[in-house]
């Protein structure tokens, strides 16, 4: 069910971002019937092995042939390498794809959820902190202690887990350490600041600031953004607390 929902999220996402035909994907070595393909979701998973790969904009692209025949998919991004056997998850096609990052348009493309099995490790960016559901709450780095930013609309980390709820859709400021940057995912990067407050237990000592800013990783910074609480991107993404739009000074 997991799975399902990330296909859908990353479909959903990718046609808000592009103009393109979508049909579901069908085996690539047999053939199509000519049915209604949105009353058929039992798709097959594409295998084979990868004869070419790329990673652009928060995906991995990837050719895989099987019987002589070549199809690319996207997925996620994660480490694969040429000559490597996969099995790509049940995806959609998308006809006349054009990937900005890549200054590039796939006549034919299965947009897939991931790599079925242990094959690839799927990029962890986005799944620490936050509340996501079902994963582990961001590592508390040691010895972090930073002062509160000063204003009306300052609070620490702790302070906005514990008043999300007054405080969703409001604009706050936020001084910490940043601690780990996941960079172009879904077209932002995702910067987790600590300041020595909160829990490490129930992931209150960790806030997740989407930005178009990189800082370096050690850095103490600013942040300026949207608060919002309960947020769900799709893919199984959750978060109980996020600053979003941010800036980092």
């Amino acid at each position: 069910m997991k799975n399902i929902l990330r296909m859908f999220a990353l479909i959903g996402i990718l046609v808000l971002t592009g103009g393109m035909s979508i049909s579901y994907a069908q085996p690539p070595m047999t053939e199509v019937p000519h049915s209604d393909t949105s009353s058929n979701p039992g798709v097959n998973s594409l295998k084979g092995k990868v004869v070419e790969t790329m990673n652009s904009g928060g995906y991995t692209y990837i050719n895989i042939e099987q019987d002589g025949k070549a199809t690319w998919a996207a997925v996620p991004a994660m480490q694969v390498t040429v000559g490597q056997d996969v099995s790509v998850m049940p995806g959609f096609v998308m006809n006349n794809f054009k990937s900005s990052s890549l200054d590039r348009t796939f006549e034919s493309i299965v947009f897939s959820s991931g790599i079925a099995g242990d094959e690839a490790k799927t990029s962890d960016a986005m799944l620490s902190g936050g509340g996501h559901a079902g994963a582990t709450p961001a590592e508390k780095v040691e010895n972090i202690k930073v002062d509160k930013a000063e204003g009306p609309d300052a609070y620490t980390v702790a302070e906005l887990h514990a008043k999300r709820g007054d405080l969703d859709t409001k604009n706050v400021v936020l001084r910490g350490q940043v601690v780990k940057v996941g960079k172009a995912i879904m077209g932002k990067n995702w910067i987790h600041i600590q300041d020595g407050s909160g829990s490490v237990s129930d992931g209150t000592n960790d806030i997740i600031v989407t930005s178009q800013d990189v800082p370096e990783v050690g850095t103490v910074a600013i942040a300026k953004g949207t608060l919002h609480k309960d947020k769900d991107f799709g893919m199984g993404y959750f978060y109980t607390v996020i600053i979003e739009d941010g800036s980092i000074k």
